[in-house]
């Protein structure tokens, strides 16, 4: 089983646009696998200025995949009228201009968070701390210290880790701060890991499209954190549950 997973696409149709060219492409197939399932980790709105293009492509791609959305800060955000900083204002009118959409309905009943193969999907954190908007899962921030923020609850790699082992799992996925990271729980504690990317397949992209990946065995507890799948070199994964690669769109130049 093949997953390929994305994060923080906020409204950029043309990044997302570029994803699916790279995953329908044969060439991904051979450098990486099949896709099974596609993960959406949140953040589909805000910031960019085609939030319904962008919807309209998730939605078409659940007629061709299984898809799988959990929720993000900026969804919850959005949804529920509570300002968030970063959209200019052609952003802030084409989200006015959904409001009432059918498309919407892509968010009813869509879950903090998603477990398959002994892995946890969220879009920030695994912790459970209430009710209040900062705590939630969608807002949670992985940090080097712990701590409440005026951007979401901030909790250490280590802090994750006790939380998955208590519920009985071993790896972690997650996005929400737009920077790819891996942090492993080894014999001698938990350490980071350089995320170092090579040059993909040369035709893994498809279409004139070069990617750049770095693959990490998951035979440890592992967390990672998915960089942004937004602008013009945009960052997604993929995993078949016995290796992870994080995946990025090569920049020209």
């Amino acid at each position: 089983m093949g997953a390929v997973i994305f994060s923080d696409v906020h409204a950029d149709a043309a990044a997302l646009e570029t994803l699916v060219s790279c995953i329908r492409d044969t060439a991904f197939y051979d450098a990486f696998g099949p896709v099974d399932v596609i993960v959406n980790l949140g953040d589909l709105v805000h910031r960019g200025s085609r939030p319904k293009e962008t919807l309209e492509k998730v939605q078409s791609l659940s007629r061709t995949y299984r898809v799988i959305s959990v929720l993000g800060n900026h969804d919850h955000a959005y949804l529920n009228g509570i300002p968030v900083s970063g959209s200019d204002a052609a952003s802030a009118y084409r989200h006015e201009q959904l409001r009432g959409s059918p498309l919407l309905s892509l968010f009813d009943g869509m879950p903090m968070e998603w477990v398959d193969h002994n892995m946890l999907f969220v879009h920030g954190g695994p912790l459970d701390l209430g009710t209040q908007i900062l705590d939630l899962k969608c807002w949670q921030r992985l940090s080097h210290e712990s701590g409440e923020s005026f951007t979401g609850y901030h909790y250490t790699a280590a802090m994750a880790f006790e939380a998955l082992e208590k519920r009985g799992i071993a790896h972690m996925v997650c996005g929400h701060q737009h920077e790819h990271a891996c942090c492993r729980k080894t014999s001698e504690g938990v350490v980071q890991v350089d995320v170092e990317f090579h040059p993909a397949s040369p035709a893994a992209g498809g279409d004139g499209i070069r990617l750049e990946a770095a693959r990490i065995p998951l035979d440890l507890p592992t967390i990672f954190r998915v960089g942004g799948c937004f602008g013009p070199a945009p960052e997604f994964a993929y995993t078949d549950f016995s290796t992870f690669w994080f995946i990025r769109v090569a920049p020209w130049g």
